[in-house]
């Protein structure tokens, strides 16, 4: 089981930044393919961001130029830069981890976008 464990999330107001942060378990981190994922209330869990472990990224359209993610794997940790943050932003964001077909998720982390 690897386990995963998101921070970084808060409130901010709109146009505000926020960094999240995925630190996992695992000696074979730098093997996992990595992603950001988000869940807003009445709405379905969808990926905002992803990273494979050749460092190709992937981005949701509606994120596309604001958001960057990014991994260091000697730190076995996964990191979610956002800037300009607008209120439909405003979610849970989960971290989950891809490896040899295994998936884990982490517990995720509130982000609220509000004036």
């Amino acid at each position: 089981q690897v386990q995963l464990v998101e921070s970084g999330g808060g409130l901010v107001q709109p146009g505000g930044s926020l960094r999240l942060s995925c630190a996992a378990s695992g000696s074979i981190f730098s093997r996992y393919d990595m992603g950001w994922y988000r869940q807003a209330p009445g709405k379905q869990r969808e990926l905002v961001a992803a990273i494979i472990s050749g460092d190709m990224t992937n981005y949701a359209d509606s994120v596309k130029g604001r958001f960057t993610i990014s991994r260091d794997n000697a730190k076995n940790t996964v990191y979610l830069q956002m800037n300009n943050l607008k209120p439909e932003d405003t979610a849970v964001y989960y971290c989950r981890s891809d490896y040899m077909a295994r998936r884990y998720w982490g517990q995720g982390t509130q982000v609220t976008v509000s004036s």
